[in-house]
């Protein structure tokens, strides 16, 4: 049986070029002469070794989760739990404006997909109310051990914080300044609790 031709480019390369894609122009937002382009490779090789568009996506959304809930749990679970916090709100102010490059949240990027894209809207959704959860977890484990106040409502608390990161990316995408976001985490962390 033949094994075919070996392929010609880096899969995690390509991968994580279709990523960046996709997180600049959302998922309806990007069409599949814009991936091909921006991974160097033609539309066989792409469904090849990726699936359709969504498998593709789907795959890219794996990685940038991997890169980022990584960071983000390890951070959170920190001694000092509000310099964990507004440490990981100022590395969202920080990634979401780099230069001109300001794409905000991949998880956020495709709010508005219309009806034929609805699954990779829910999944987008599950994805956000799974990192709430984990941080509602955390707040509640917090409180446990004495380092909220014991009338803390760890969901409130988990869902506040989880807008703010939502909100700082929205407004990074708009173009926010990183001085703007700033401020914004300065009022954030105001309402911490003590």
């Amino acid at each position: 049986m033949s094994r075919g031709r070996p392929r010609a480019f880096d899969i995690d390369e390509a991968l994580e070029k279709a990523l960046c894609v996709f997180w600049q122009k959302g998922y309806e937002g990007t069409s599949l002469q814009d991936l091909t382009e921006a991974m160097g490779i033609n539309r066989p090789s792409l469904y090849a070794a990726f699936g359709n568009k969504e498998e593709l996506f789907r795959k890219a959304l794996k990685r940038y989760i991997a890169q980022n809930e990584a960071c983000f749990r390890n951070v959170m679970d920190g001694p000092d739990l509000r310099a964990s916090m507004e440490q990981v709100l100022t590395y969202t102010a920080d990634m979401s404006s780099k230069g001109n490059d300001s794409r905000g949240c991949l998880l956020l990027g495709s709010l508005t997909c219309g009806e034929s894209a609805e699954p990779i809207k829910q999944e987008l959704a599950a994805q956000r109310a799974e990192s709430e959860a984990w941080l509602s977890n955390r707040f509640k484990r917090a409180k446990a051990a004495g380092d909220l106040p014991a009338d803390t409502d760890a969901p409130a608390l988990a869902r506040f914080y989880s807008a703010v990161l939502q909100g700082m990316s929205v407004q990074a995408a708009s173009g926010a300044s990183k001085k703007a976001l700033k401020g914004i985490i300065t009022q954030a962390m105001r309402a911490w609790p003590v």
